[in-house]
């Protein structure tokens, strides 16, 4: 009898698995301008550049590499949930549309979360390592965005 129900509930695992991969979220990257990315209004040095690039851009950017598993549910609706939010807080394929003051705010929590450990989130860090900040990577970009603050807030 128990083998009987062990079977019966594994059947509708399956069948509830295969029925959840026709629900996919969208995963193609919202076109982007070239006038209103970071790079067309900032100096970005090559080190940040490339610090931003490995550890941000996936999540923050309209150039997201969506990798092999954001195919199959439910792991697709936890990427695609953390790709809505990562672009609601901070967007730098659309960075020139922010205003000036909101410039400031994200530069500073970019500062704030690479110090504290927040940024990259650990769930991303498990599966891309790479993401990982380096040693001195986290001064790095605080010693970018603050002389960017102190060039967009001129004394």
């Amino acid at each position: 009898m128990l083998k009987k129900i062990l079977k019966i509930v594994v059947i509708l695992l399956v069948v509830a698995f295969v029925v959840i991969q026709f629900f996919r979220p969208d995963f193609s990257n919202p076109p982007e301008n070239p006038g209103e990315t970071l790079e067309a209004s900032t100096q970005v040095p090559p080190e940040v550049e490339t610090i931003i690039t490995r550890s941000c851009v996936d999540c923050h950017s309209n150039r997201t590499a969506y990798p092999w598993y954001s195919q199959i549910a439910p792991s697709s609706w936890f990427l695609s949930n953390h790709i809505q939010e990562g672009r609601s807080e901070l967007n730098i394929s659309v960075w020139n549309t922010y205003d000036t003051r909101k410039k400031v705010r994200k530069l500073g929590a970019m500062c704030d979360q690479v110090q504290t450990g927040e940024m990259p989130i650990s769930s991303y860090l498990l599966i891309h390592w790479n993401a990982r900040l380096k040693p001195g990577d986290a001064k790095t970009l605080c010693d970018w965005s603050e002389a960017e603050i102190n060039r967009l807030q001129p004394e």
